[in-house]
């Protein structure tokens, strides 16, 4: 079959792209350790004594043509090899943070995996310590604000994730203020929500806000299977539910959320052109579809390089990016009173710059 090339759009308009970036946001999927960028990484391997496979900064980003998720985790976790220390930690958070800020984004919920760390014997204590000291420095300097999302790689066994839980736990009320919730990530591909059950059960009756991936490249029983059996809030992308209509129907009615990551699905090669996407069919059937950068230093942009690139490349118009906007912050698990106070800037922006 011959190659089908990308439908060409005319680019953004100056002031379409200006109100974007000026867009109050906030951000539910992103993994901190996929923050990690190449500069960040080398300094840090040098700083460690690690030894990279690659020799050159250049050369480690010609590594980032990836052909699945196997192939961008088989890297993800090379990368976090150089994470050693808490200062490691918190340098990583803090670089992060300078992106947000520069992109508007109000609130993160940040994603991030002990396992990666523990299992090089890297205490774990010292993984929420360098992560919190970055978030809070933030909050204290300029409001920012966050929360931190502990989730359980999905390759390994849930004897593994049980193991990491009950390490955590110890630490929970030192990080009460930060740590609300339980995800799951990490290989999809033959490790169903299910195979993680009586952790997740475990977890909601601790408390916790609970979220997993699920239909990235696994099937929309994944997606229906993580609701019923895990009792997720949220779905982490989700884009392969539009597969099954009785699922999209129920993901409407519930409103549950769909954190979806275009720039990620482009350079993971679940979409081939972003102007293939499904978030604009998604939102238009009514689902709580918000737009995330999931793995940016691996994926080639934040929260603006995902708004933006979608906005053009799936014709958006101002109504449809507000919306986007507003649903990453009724999505949040912030406060009814700080949703409302986001909100209501959200709506200030909007009346400011006569989108209406």
């Amino acid at each position: 079959m011959p190659k089908i090339e990308p439908i060409p759009f005319p680019p953004l308009a100056a002031d379409l792209k200006s109100f974007i970036e000026g867009l109050p946001k906030a951000e539910l999927h992103l993994h901190i350790e996929g923050t990690l960028e190449p500069e960040l990484l080398f300094a840090l391997a040098q700083r460690n004594q690690v030894k990279l496979a690659y020799a050159t900064i250049e050369e480690l980003r010609a590594a980032y043509a990836f052909t699945d998720l196997q192939s961008f985790l088989d890297l993800y976790y090379a990368g976090a090899a150089v994470l050693l220390t808490e200062q490691d930690f918190y340098e990583m958070t803090a670089a992060y943070i300078v992106h947000c800020r520069a992109d508007n984004v109000r609130h993160a919920e940040i994603f991030f995996d002990p396992q990666t760390h523990t299992e090089r014997g890297i205490g774990i204590e010292v993984v929420f310590a360098g992560i919190a000291r970055a978030l809070r420095e933030a909050r204290q300097a300029h409001g920012f604000s966050s929360a931190m999302i502990m989730s359980f790689l999905r390759h390994l066994s849930e004897e593994d994730a049980f193991t990491t839980l009950e390490a955590a736990l110890p630490l929970r009320e030192q990080y009460q203020d930060l740590w609300i919730g339980i995800g799951l990530d990490s290989a999809e591909q033959g490790n169903p929500p299910e195979k993680f059950a009586k952790v997740f059960a475990r977890c909601a009756q601790l408390g916790f806000r609970l979220v997993a991936h699920a239909g990235e490249e696994g099937p929309p029983e994944y997606v229906r299977n993580a609701l019923d059996v895990l009792h997720v809030e949220r779905i982490d992308h989700g884009v392969r539910s539009e597969e099954d209509p009785i699922l999209m129907e129920r993901l409407a009615k519930q409103r549950t959320p769909l954190t979806v990551c275009p720039l990620s699905n482009l350079k993971l090669c679940v979409v081939s052109h972003l102007g293939d996407h499904n978030l604009a069919r998604l939102l238009h059937a009514g689902l709580a579809v918000t737009i995330n950068s999931d793995d940016p230093a691996y994926f080639g942009g934040y929260m603006n390089a995902n708004y933006l690139a979608v906005a053009e490349s799936l014709q958006l118009n101002r109504a449809e990016l507000i919306k986007l906007t507003r649903n990453s912050f009724e999505a949040s698990f912030l406060p009814t009173i700080e949703k409302q106070r986001l909100l209501e800037e959200l709506d200030g922006y909007c009346s400011a710059h006569q989108t209406h």
